[in-house]
């Protein structure tokens, strides 16, 4: 009996041993006491189920708290100083359209000013350099030699055009709208302190112009305080010739 007890336990472990060796290696076995759904799973290898993702709107909610974050971390500029904090007022900070108005209505004027008085210099000049044609040659006790009237009527001309356009010139700048509160400065000074010296001048030339043109149809020699009509011409071409010199070099037409 007890052979035989002993030959049933040994065909029982080689059978064990058997149906060990022909399972294939890394299967899993089933456990004892293991839940069947379990053992099934493993045993098709079953993936477990991955961490839910977050949604679009949860990104965007953490992406605005990041930002905000981010910008209270970074300091914030100081705020930049207003018109009022410098010292100007509502009034002096608004567009005053009638003031622009007048600003350039001064300053087409003025230009204008300035190219009539290039242009005046022109039959200023050549009214200076005909004079000698329109005097009287000779001394007393000689014969004087009458200028011909050819050449007066060519002084008269020239000096007429030269006393129209310089009352031209000073219109436009005469006239011109003021500034309220400017005050001049350098060659600007000069210019308006040689007009009291160029602005008698042009008065006072054609006027004695006039009275030595009388002496000479007369057949006289011109005498008198018609005598200075030449010295008074060139000190008003001077004075004129400076004034422009003062603001328009170098002159461009």
């Amino acid at each position: 009996m007890r052979l035989r007890k002993v030959a049933v336990c040994c065909g029982l472990v080689s059978v064990s041993w058997l149906s060990c060796a022909q399972t294939a290696p890394g299967t899993a076995q089933p456990l004892p006491g293991a839940p069947a759904v379990a053992l099934a799973a493993v045993a098709e290898n079953a993936d477990l189920p991955s961490a839910p993702e977050p949604n679009n709107q949860q990104a965007q909610t953490a992406g605005q708290n990041q930002q905000g974050q981010t910008q209270q971390n970074q300091p914030s500029p100081g705020n930049a100083p207003s018109l009022g904090d410098l010292g100007f007022t509502p009034q002096q900070t608004q567009a005053n359209a009638q003031l622009q108005a007048m600003l350039n209505k001064r300053t087409e004027m003025l230009k204008i000013h300035q190219r009539l008085g290039l242009i005046t210099a022109l039959p200023m000049a050549a009214t200076v350099i005909t004079g000698p044609m329109v005097k009287a040659k000779g001394k007393n006790g000689q014969t004087i030699t009458e200028p011909s009237n050819a050449n007066l009527d060519f002084h008269a001309a020239l000096g007429g055009a030269t006393a129209g356009l310089y009352f031209a010139t000073a219109y436009y700048a005469v006239f011109a709208p003021k500034v309220p509160g400017s005050k001049r400065r350098g060659a600007i000074r000069l210019h308006r302190a040689l007009a009291f010296i160029h602005g008698p001048g042009m008065i006072a030339t054609p006027i004695l112009g006039a009275m030595a043109f009388k002496q000479e149809q007369a057949g006289e020699k011109v005498h008198g305080i018609a005598s200075a009509h030449g010295a008074v011409a060139w000190v008003t071409v001077a004075a004129y010739g400076a004034a422009i010199v003062s603001v328009s070099w170098p002159i461009k037409f």
